[in-house]
């Protein structure tokens, strides 16, 4: 904090000093992705970097709030610890809980009741109690579903097992396929395009959400999978373009039976 406020001081920094809130956002949530690409690398020495490069975020932003007159980063850490400690009432105090399910139920019920009193953070009394109110709508669509599925399941509202989400994700499928069919069917209205089409984005919803409760079922974070996956395609697609080079040509041009051919070769080889 010493040198962050010494950066942050009329003869520190030019670019620390120009920084704000707002300004800040895009590297705290680039510093998490890395984070989370150092944490898969196996590497603990970039691991622990990435993770003071995060921490930094964090001391940055208390330093502002600081100069502003809001908090300062002992009360950044006296809230956390307050709250775990009553988030915990099974460890310091009389509530009992032997499972982790029964942890993550009373960990969403104590929440509900900190909204509802205004508990958490010295406000007044918000109007929702719902467990979904504390979701940000500004995540990501895929991360937003899951965090929204997620604190459903805390509380019980859940399938019962995997073969459920499975027929759900069945079920999801061949309503996009009658949703793609029906476009096929009203392509003469313009109207008629419009709402099929609305249409086909509802389902396709539908099935992305029917897929993202398969990923958390199974205990898998879906961004997590989904940039792996992404990964897994990039490195394939370029090693076909590299072997499309090898044979003095370029992949756009190769015949698109060559090009299955290649992707096939690319599942064994990258």
């Amino acid at each position: 904090m010493a040198l962050q406020r010494r950066l942050r001081a009329p003869n520190g920094c030019p670019w620390d000093r120009e920084q704000t809130h707002q300004s800040l956002k895009p590297f705290l949530i680039e510093e998490a992705y890395e984070v989370l690409d150092a944490m898969e690398s196996g590497n603990g020495e970039k691991f622990a970097e990435e993770l003071g490069d995060l921490l930094l975020q964090i001391l940055f932003h208390a330093e502002l709030a600081k100069e502003q007159g809001q908090f300062d980063i002992a009360e950044v850490i006296r809230a956390v610890h307050a709250k775990m400690v009553r988030r915990h009432p099974h460890v310091f105090g009389a509530a009992k809980a032997k499972t982790s399910a029964q942890v993550l139920k009373n960990w969403e019920q104590i929440k509900a009741e900190e909204r509802a009193a205004g508990s958490s953070n010295g406000q007044a009394a918000t109007k929702s109690t719902s467990v979904l109110s504390a979701v940000p709508r500004s995540l990501p669509a895929l991360l937003e579903g899951y965090q929204l599925t997620r604190r459903a399941s805390n509380i019980g509202f859940d399938w019962q097992n995997m073969e459920g989400v499975l027929e759900k994700l069945s079920e999801e499928i061949c309503e996009l396929r009658e949703a793609l069919e029906g476009k096929t069917k009203e392509a003469r209205g313009r109207k008629s395009q419009v709402e099929a089409q609305q249409k086909i984005e509802e389902e396709m919803g539908d099935l992305l959400f029917a897929a993202l409760n398969v990923s958390r079922f199974a205990g898998v974070d879906p961004e997590v999978a989904l940039k792996q996956a992404n990964r897994k395609f990039t490195r394939r697609f370029q090693w076909m373009e590299q072997k499309a080079g090898e044979r003095n040509g370029r992949l756009a041009d190769v015949p698109r039976a060559d090009m299955e051919e290649l992707w096939n070769q690319s599942k064994v080889q990258a």
